[in-house]
């Protein structure tokens, strides 16, 4: 049935003769509900008749709006038709700008873009580092740290908890909190260390010359082989001391029924004098037993051949970077020390003793002189090319006067 009836002409009684609609897809919805659907129609069906009399298709969200035009139509006149305003088709934002935080019309920097990765594994490491243990406790992630070094120790059966024996005095503990960064300087780890509390700070472990590693560095680049890297979870609790040693239950941690007993250490503790030797002894002597020959001066540079291939050893107290001309061997030496103690692998090395390293020849430490302009609150200063201000006027130096060194220096 044609319409000759402009779909958005109002009815007779509006003086204004202004558009309902604005949007073309709704005013074609109200097109076909004033020309198919008059005042005492039923409600429309899925389809509706053209011209020539072909069945149409009607979308499914135009016939809540053809029903709702049918039953406010006053008259059977098809050219009057009565409306009422139809609410906007709008597609809905899964979140409703009231209950976003933040300043939505904030643009997005590609730096709060680049962050997001920092926030997110924020969420599961603590940025910083307690003052006590008080001020540890408080914090979620700090405590389960804590207690992650103490299941450390249950499961190295480092000590066992017994009555205090008369002639002895117990050593008292205590903790040690210390946030270990990357190379970019984001926080990846938060580490717990429950120390002996008397003279804590008298260690001795063989560790390896800055020298020796970058001679590593350069024969592994010439050789052409990848350094991987791993390190030993809670190292010190795998050494055997020999010693009989009792320490007080570390604070905040003590036992509800046994508040007066004191630990027996079975294995070193850090803090122990003897404890980092402990360990030396105990990775030295597994390597021993694997075939490796131990440096006749480097004593922390171990080395194992198998037929034409080679296997080298780098040990910085718990650190420690290998590589070879056999994968077979890489792989398999990851797996015994896996196996004989808990490591934690770190793929092909990237950051080592503050030193930034690409594999080949290129090593830098971009990351110490950002930390230098960090302390300093220098991290945002442009670059220059030359340290002088650009307005400083020179003078020529007075002939006959001695200068030295000391005298251009801050």
């Amino acid at each position: 049935m044609p319409c000759t009836t402009p779909a958005f002409e109002l009815s007779g009684d509006d003086e204004e003769g202004t558009p309902i609609f604005e949007d073309e897809e709704g005013a074609d919805d109200v097109g076909d509900a004033g020309a198919t659907a008059p005042a005492a129609a039923p409600a429309p069906s899925s389809t509706s008749s053209d011209d020539d009399g072909g069945p149409l298709p009607t979308t499914s969200s135009s016939l809540p709006r053809q029903q709702a035009q049918a039953e406010a139509s006053p008259t059977e006149d098809a050219r009057e038709v009565t409306s009422e305003i139809v609410p906007s088709r709008q597609v809905q934002r899964d979140h409703p700008p009231h209950r976003m935080i933040g300043d939505i019309h904030q643009r997005v920097t590609r730096f709060s873009v680049n962050s997001l990765a920092f926030f997110s594994h924020s969420a599961y490491v603590a940025t910083f580092e307690p003052r006590d243990v008080s001020h540890a406790l408080s914090d979620p992630n700090w405590v389960n740290t804590m207690h992650e070094e103490l299941e450390n120790f249950e499961r190295n059966h480092v000590w066992d908890l017994v009555e205090p024996p008369p002639n002895y005095r117990p050593i008292g503990t205590k903790w040690v909190f210390k946030n270990k960064q990357g190379e970019d300087g984001m926080v990846v780890r938060n580490k717990a260390r429950l120390k002996e509390g008397i003279d804590y700070e008298e260690t001795f472990a063989p560790v390896v010359r800055l020298e020796a590693i970058r001679i590593l560095l350069a024969f592994a680049a010439s050789k052409g082989f990848k350094l991987q890297q791993m390190d030993a979870k809670s190292a010190f609790l795998n050494g055997f001391i020999e010693e009989e040693v009792y320490v007080r239950q570390p604070p905040g941690f003590v036992s509800a029924r046994f508040p007066d007993r004191v630990y027996k250490l079975r294995k070193a503790l850090y803090g122990l004098k003897q404890a980092p030797r402990a360990w030396y002894a105990r990775l030295k002597s597994f390597l021993l037993k694997s075939g490796f020959v131990m440096g006749l001066i480097d004593m922390t540079l171990f080395l194992l051949s198998r037929g034409g291939d080679i296997l080298i050893v780098q040990i910085y107290v718990d650190d420690i970077i290998f590589g070879g001309s056999s994968h077979v061997l890489v792989s398999n030496f990851a797996e015994q020390m896996s196996r004989e103690f808990e490591m934690s692998l770190m793929g092909e090395i990237q950051f080592f003793l503050g030193l930034q390293i690409k594999q080949g020849t290129f090593v830098h430490q971009a990351k110490y002189t950002r930390d230098i302009l960090k302390k300093f609150e220098m991290g945002d200063s442009k670059p220059m090319t030359t340290p002088m201000s650009t307005n400083t006027r020179l003078m020529r130096m007075k002939m006959g006067r001695r200068w030295t060194r000391r005298n251009f220096e801050g």
